[in-house]
């Protein structure tokens, strides 16, 4: 008898056991993405979201909807994901991913997923840029990892390499996902939006992972 699980529920233990996951610490993006200087304009928008988000926070609790509408979006507008050759999925619901072995098959739905949809591959998913899930502001980021690798991990098997974030608004943990054997992620510093030389090394992250895939400005 085949056993369902919502990936929501998945511990990282879970998720390493079931799929195989090997996971590794890097301490520096520069080691992966080359990151360049803002713009004057985009410093000041940054800032804009910087404040935005202090505002909501001193206020009480932000929900996963408004982390994504008012401070993901801005910051992928941004860092240049709004351009035709790349197309946004939000609350996309992922292939079931069965677990042969554990008899086991996993359900989920992505916050977000970015990819190029300029690429296939023999009608198979297309060519995944970023993938992205969302915790309120009282969940600390690291919790959404479990998610993130259960999505990516079918993916992954038609493509070198996947980035993943997870954020509950303030922090961000960026995840970079290798096809291997098994497949390995790369745990990279956590990045806070308070602060302003963290947020502005996430913004040049976010595009630098953008012009990883297409090179371009």
């Amino acid at each position: 008898m085949t056993t369902t699980i919502d990936a929501s529920n998945l511990t990282l233990e879970k998720v390493q056991a079931l799929l195989n996951y090997e996971e590794q610490y890097n301490s520096s993006f520069t080691s992966l993405l080359t990151l360049e200087s803002l713009t004057e304009f985009e410093q000041q928008e940054l800032e804009e979201i910087r404040n935005l988000f202090r505002s909501y926070y001193a206020a009480g609790k932000i929900s996963e909807g408004q982390i994504r509408f008012l401070f993901l979006a801005p910051l992928l507008r941004l860092a240049g994901f709004y351009t035709p050759r790349i197309k946004i999925l939000l609350e996309e619901k992922i292939a079931d991913v069965l677990v042969e072995d554990e008899n086991t098959l996993i359900k989920g739905r992505m916050d977000i997923l970015a990819f190029n949809k300029q690429i296939k591959k023999k009608e198979v998913a297309p060519f995944w840029i970023l993938v992205i899930e969302t915790k309120n502001s009282s969940i600390n980021a690291s919790e959404g990892l479990p998610q993130l690798l259960t999505y990516a991990y079918d993916a992954i098997k038609e493509q070198s390499s996947i980035w993943g974030l997870s954020t509950n608004g303030m922090d961000y943990q960026f995840v970079y996902i290798q096809q291997a054997n098994p497949p390995v992620y790369q745990l990279l510093p956590k990045l806070d939006i308070t602060r302003p030389d963290s947020s502005i090394e996430l913004l040049q992250v976010l595009k630098a992972i953008r012009k990883q895939y297409f090179g371009m400005n």
